[in-house]
């Protein structure tokens, strides 16, 4: 006994290493229980977190410790919702986010000021106020939509757009009703607010994409580029909060700022989800679950009253904008289930605001009793509302986006090519391995983890004992590469007699689809190769006698992809297409990369080609391609020294090539190479040679 006799039990506790076990212990326990009850696990950790907290066992309290990772966990949620956001389509779709960030908060507004006015009879500012809390949301609910996959469907985008709309109109609602019920608000206020606002706005979201943009490419650390993110995300909140808007906003707005430099298959984007998944979240949710006193159920009629009408309102008002937005923009019921789910939960803003109108003492009554802007009736029943409506929210989310996921599901399987993904990246150089990994998971689908293969060959002649060794560091660099964007690389060693047989071989070995590989570097004084006949381009300092082997050798869609700076940093890819291209075997092919390279970058894709050619581009009635898809057209192949004018710093110049004189082959190919090196070396660049079929017949649909 003596030995745990400086063992302190005591609750509650007081022990960090206990409190903190404690807490991981609930986070890993309840997804596995709950998901055998089909209880969502967000629920799970409220529930937790009531029971451990003040007002259940008291095992926990809600210290400066839990406060602070429930904040960054709040903040968490709204940088990755803004995150995840596919730009382009909000973009095509802000307005309808707009439309419904006024339906959910004007059908509130209305209704919380009659039943804060005629029902409860409170005074005008203060059923105002109550209004305020009925209109504000949180998006608690955000992490089942991720985890399902459905965070860029047209349903998730317009709620979390209309949640920073409206969030935004409740606060600033509540700056001002505090304003004028307490006398402070003049001519100057206005102005105040309303410049502080706009440049928070300007700074977070002009400023911050170049200050990233500029570290990203100085710094490769990937710990470095983690706690830079994670700085970026506090500095933008507390921007916001500076400006008189609640620090959420910020965050959400340094994710769609750091939207495009972030790509949802990168290696940062998965550390930034597993963190935010594994502990600031649930530590938020916990948190919340804190707050809830079941003794408020107990504890007087009036908070019950408050409560009661609290929380038919707001599900009723939610609903209603829900099911309009669903009728304005012809919404499926799942969407508008989602709509009203994540529009249903009411913690942040809602807190803040019942917070401060609790706080603002109006005057004293007959027995010196302080008369505040929102009751302790309200603060109580917006206890019980917050609990109720995460209830609400979580379960109505859960299916919703379990049927939405499960409807998207099938059309992939419908739509789903005829063979799966298998991309061979032959690895011979330190510097371009991780590279090449970024660019192949840039061009396969991101819900498949698997094909892509790594490949080293060592000439089976050499006789030098530590090549083996250096192929199997450089095939470690890949798969590292692969795993830190989830992604499950094989690793493939090979002696042969040649580095260009043993990449055909293995390409047929392993049924590759596509072969992604390094630009050769010709040394300086070296002569260029002799062109290879047939394939065009093979003449220069980018394809070495090795590369010209495997076209040769092999029909498969080949990239040659030459990195002057990482691939998340890149602003725009300018693909360069010849004329007739369409007709080609390999046309779909390459084309279905392009618009998952365009789905999962976020950047923009420009395609240059023949307007004859550009019809075969465009997507044709019930095929959809990625807004950022952009096409110009062009007739410039005798002059592809002029596309310098076209390009801008940090774009990626493609050429679409022929492999035979077929008939999308132009002279122009041969000479490629040498204007790579001319007009176009401080760019990055590739070039794409696709499969190619004895005969010309059109393989497009």
């Amino acid at each position: 006994m003596l030995l745990f006799a400086h063992i302190d039990l005591t609750l509650p506790l007081e022990d960090p290493i206990l409190k903190f076990l404690l807490i991981l212990v609930i986070i890993l326990a309840a997804p596995l229980i709950l998901n055998k009850l089909k209880i969502p696990y967000l629920l799970g950790l409220i529930i937790a977190g009531a029971v451990i907290g003040p007002h259940g066992f008291n095992l926990v309290l809600r210290d400066s410790s839990i406060i602070l990772s429930g904040t960054a966990g709040l903040l968490y949620i709204m940088f990755l919702s803004g995150l995840d956001m596919d730009m382009s389509d909000f973009r095509r779709n802000s307005w309808r986010s707009l439309v419904f960030g006024l339906y959910t908060f004007c059908v509130p507004l209305g209704l919380g000021i009659l039943a804060g006015y005629y029902i409860l009879g409170f005074s005008i500012y203060s059923s105002i106020l109550l209004a305020g809390l009925f209109a504000s949301q949180t998006l608690i609910a955000y992490p089942i939509v991720n985890r399902l996959g459905i965070a860029r469907d047209k349903a998730v985008t317009i709620a979390v757009g209309g949640t920073v709309i409206t969030d935004t109109l409740a606060l600033l609602l509540l700056t001002v009703i505090v304003g004028m019920a307490t006398g402070n608000v003049d001519d100057t206020f206005w102005w105040r607010l309303g410049i502080s606002v706009v440049v928070c706005i300007i700074i977070i979201v002009f400023l911050f994409p170049l200050i990233a943009h500029w570290f990203f490419k100085q710094c490769s650390d990937n710990v470095s580029q983690y706690i830079f993110v994670l700085a970026m995300v506090f500095l933008g909140a507390y921007l916001a909060h500076l400006a008189g808007l609640e620090p959420i906003i910020g965050a959400f707005l340094s994710g769609m700022a750091l939207n495009r430099l972030i790509p949802k298959t990168s290696p940062l984007m998965n550390r930034i989800e597993f963190v935010g998944n594994a502990i600031f979240i649930p530590f938020f949710l916990i948190g919340v679950g804190m707050l809830i006193d079941y003794r408020a159920f107990f504890r007087d009629w009036e908070s019950l009253e408050v409560a009661a009408v609290m929380i038919i309102l707001i599900t009723v008002a939610k609903y209603i904008a829900a099911w309009l937005t669903q009728k304005s923009f012809r919404l499926s019921k799942d969407q508008r289930t989602v709509i009203f789910g994540l529009s249903s939960a009411h913690v942040a803003a809602t807190l803040a605001a019942v917070t401060v109108g609790y706080n603002v003492i109006l005057g004293h009554d007959a027995n010196g009793e302080p008369i505040r802007l929102l009751s302790e009736s309200v603060l109580n029943g917006t206890i019980l509302m917050i609990l109720a409506t995460c209830i609400i929210s979580t379960f109505a989310t859960q299916r919703g986006a379990h049927n939405i996921a499960m409807n998207n599901a099938q059309d992939d399987e419908e739509k789903a090519p005829a063979r799966e993904d298998h991309i061979l990246i032959p690895v011979a150089n330190e510097r371009t391995a991780e590279e090449l990994v970024g660019f192949s998971a840039m061009i396969k689908r991101a819900k498949d983890p698997n094909g892509l293969y790594a490949l080293h060959a060592i000439d089976n002649r050499a006789e030098d004992p530590n090549n083996e060794k250096r192929g199997q560091k450089l095939l470690d660099i890949a798969a590292t590469a692969a795993a830190a964007g989830d992604q499950h690389l094989q690793q493939l060693l090979r002696y042969d007699v040649n580095i260009s047989n043993a990449i055909v071989s293995v390409a047929r070995e392993r049924n590759i689809t596509d072969i992604v590989m390094g630009m050769h570097q010709r040394p300086s004084g070296m002569s260029a190769i002799p062109a290879i006949p047939g394939i065009p381009g093979t003449s220069g300092p980018g394809i070495g006698k090795m590369v010209a082997d495997v076209l040769t050798s092999s029909n498969i869609t080949t990239f040659i992809y030459c990195p002057v700076q990482p691939i998340t940093t890149i602003k725009r890819h300018l693909i360069v297409i010849p004329e007739q291209a369409e007709k080609e075997a390999g046309f779909q092919d390459w084309l279905r990369r392009i618009r998952l390279l365009a789905e999962n970058s976020g950047t923009k894709v420009i395609l240059f080609a023949a307007e004859s050619t550009l019809e075969h581009l465009r997507p044709r009635r019930g095929r959809r391609m990625p807004a950022n898809i952009g096409y110009v057209a062009f007739d410039r192949w005798d002059d592809l020294p002029s596309l310098e004018h076209d390009l801008r710093d940090d774009d990626c110049l493609w050429f679409v090539m022929s492999r035979r004189d077929r008939v999308s082959f132009h002279p122009a190919m041969n000479r490629i190479p040498g204007y790579l090196e001319q007009y176009f070396a401080g760019y990055s660049h590739v070039l794409l040679y696709p499969v190619q079929a004895g005969a010309t017949e059109s393989r497009y649909m």
